[in-house]
């Protein structure tokens, strides 16, 4: 029986795309991974361009579409390149990147699911999966961000709400308004002119974890803050709301302190109070998830992230908590770091500890004693 011989050096017609992928194997280009794999006759190993092992001679080397073919040849994957593992995540990468690329586009209509997926070749199914796992967004929210942002450039730009809304896609007054709410944190109008025109009312009460400030505009609790002076507590609100028009409201909020203190209390269930503050995609999912954290329970920036389905972004996580303008409605003091710290707080570490005590004990019912009944 013979046997195939590798040709020689002096056999091989070099052509233009090889002379390429051989000089990006050279120069370790990792650009290049996910786009083509080389094989060496002498291991029967491929690998990835990029892969640090030692570079082969030109004459043992073959170059391969991907995995697949390259091992229907009889080689076997690099243990240390994992060129398997790289080229799928190429992979996913080029289907969002290709998927971004179109709901960046102009058109008259949103991009449907199936639409989208069939446009760069995937499932609906995979696509939400991808997308989701790279961004921590599902492609809908990634385009209502980007619609959005559009949205607020034009409007910094001075074009008028009008012209804007209709320019960005927004198809009517009523599905803008829509999207603003929580995401804006004011009415378009008044973001236009920064904020100037904006009427908060707050008021500065006494708490069992020192000065709380509740503040709010007619469309919801703007901020919430603990902190130990209330000369404080009001220039921090000023800050955050430099243009708006602040004002004493002692009576008008009332009653929403009093939901507030009763949720610090436990007496009743969390208050589903309506809330005007600003939010990204990402910040709103991350908040949606802490309202969800049980009373007397604590999740780790880490368990968040994946929750979230981003395992890698326990640090985004962490910079939404800080974010987070409302405490005790948004339980951010509910995130603690792995391994058991109470990792960071807006409102001082003292009082995330106290306020995990406070729930803790509280969620932990008194047992009954054997042959004696409750008090």
């Amino acid at each position: 029986m013979l046997m195939m011989q590798p040709p020689d050096a002096t056999e091989r017609v070099e052509t233009v795309e090889d002379g390429a992928r051989w000089r990006a194997v050279t120069a370790r280009d990792r650009s290049w991974d996910g786009r083509f794999v080389f094989a060496v006759r002498t291991t029967g190993v491929y690998c990835c361009p990029s892969c640090p092992a030692r570079r082969p001679r030109r004459r043992n080397v073959s170059f391969f579409t991907g995995p697949g073919a390259a091992e229907a040849a009889g080689f076997r994957a690099c243990r240390r390149c994992r060129p398997r593992e790289t080229g799928a995540a190429d992979a996913r990468s080029a289907v969002v990147t290709a998927a971004c690329r179109l709901l960046a586009e102009d058109r008259d209509q949103p991009w449907r699911l199936g639409a989208l997926a069939k446009e760069v070749g995937v499932s609906p199914r995979h696509l939400l999966r991808t997308f989701k796992d790279a961004l921590g967004v599902t492609p809908r929210q990634y385009a209502d961000a980007r619609r959005m942002a559009a949205f607020k450039g034009r409007l910094r730009g001075g074009d008028s709400v009008t012209g804007a809304m209709y320019d960005v896609g927004f198809g009517s007054s009523s599905r803008l308004y829509e999207d603003v709410q929580g995401r804006l944190g004011m009415t378009p109008a008044t973001y236009r002119r920064g904020g100037r025109g904006m009427s908060i009312g707050y008021t500065v009460t006494d708490s069992p974890l020192g000065r709380l400030l509740v503040a709010a505009t007619d469309r919801g609790v703007a901020a919430v803050s603990l902190g130990d002076s209330e000369t404080a507590l009001e220039a921090g609100l000023r800050k955050e709301y430099p243009q708006a028009e602040i004002h004493r409201d002692d009576a008008g909020l009332q009653r929403w302190v009093a939901l507030v203190l009763d949720e610090l209390a436990g007496a009743k269930p969390r208050p589903d109070l309506p809330l005007d503050v600003q939010a990204t995609a990402f910040q709103h999912r991350v908040w949606q998830e802490l309202r969800a954290i049980p009373r007397g329970q604590t999740r780790s920036y880490a368990e968040v992230a994946r929750r979230l389905g981003r395992p890698r972004a326990a640090r985004a996580v962490a910079r939404a908590c800080a974010s987070n303008r409302v405490a005790l409605l948004v339980p951010c003091h509910r995130v603690v770091a792995t391994g058991g710290g109470l990792g960071g707080y807006r409102w001082g570490a003292q009082r995330k500890q106290a306020l995990l005590e406070r729930e803790q004990t509280k969620a932990v019912p008194r047992k009954r004693r054997a042959g004696r009944s409750e008090p």
